[in-house]
């Protein structure tokens, strides 16, 4: 078995897949891509030129849902959803969610506009961030009822439901933001514990450190 992971960091799609590797404790190389720039033979990876994309030996395989499922299925232990297939639909919907919906609040409006359009050196549009942050309420209420008092989104334990929810919340910070505590709770509580969990917790403090340290805070 060799894992190769390629992708940029600081991707909450690339971070996804890391967070579900180092829970179910597989060992893997990781190859820095910048998707702004990409090399020609990262499209026989992905052919639709994203990340991430991901090598085990010789198969290949790109899009973080669709690795993530392999990886549940290929290395069963530490499992990342249910065998019930109401439950397992429970989590791919969530996922979704946090790709679909919060993604382009979170990280393509608040993420890109304060972190990446400075880096690239183009200008910022924080209108787009204020847009961004109008949209997201009807979203962050929806998982709040979600959570109903659980400790997890879906059954009683993690999953990649959990992980690609609160993977979007590490770029929602990054861009200085944060959900409001006292309108949200538990989905406060719930984002800061799963990010306290170490396949988060060691991810963001180097990132953090790379984006104070790119954008001279």
């Amino acid at each position: 078995m060799a894992i190769t992971l390629y992708g940029a960091s600081l991707s909450p799609f690339v971070r996804k897949v890391c967070v579900a590797l180092a829970e179910k404790d597989l060992p893997f190389e990781q190859v820095q891509i910048d998707p702004s720039r990409l090399p020609d033979d990262y499209y026989d990876l992905n052919p639709l030129g994203r990340i991430p994309a991901l090598k085990d030996d010789a198969k290949a395989l790109a899009d973080s849902a669709v690795i993530v499922a392999y990886l549940d299925r290929q290395y069963p232990q530490q499992p990342l959803s249910h065998a019930d297939p109401y439950l397992q639909a429970k989590v791919q919907w969530f996922e979704k969610y946090a790709d679909y919906e919060l993604a382009p609040l979170t990280t393509f409006g608040v993420f890109r506009q304060r972190v990446l359009m400075p880096l690239r050196k183009q200008p910022q549009d924080e209108a787009v961030v204020q847009t961004s942050l109008e949209q997201l309420p009807s979203l962050l209420d929806y998982l709040e009822a979600s959570l109903q008092d659980n400790d997890f989104m879906v059954g009683d334990r993690l999953t990649v439901a959990d992980i690609a929810i609160a993977s979007q919340f590490v770029n929602f910070g990054h861009g200085r933001e944060k959900i409001d505590h006292q309108r949200w709770p538990q989905l406060t509580a719930y984002v800061e514990r799963l990010h306290q969990r170490p396949s988060f917790a060691q991810l963001i403090a180097a990132e953090t450190a790379l984006v104070n340290k790119l954008l001279g805070r």
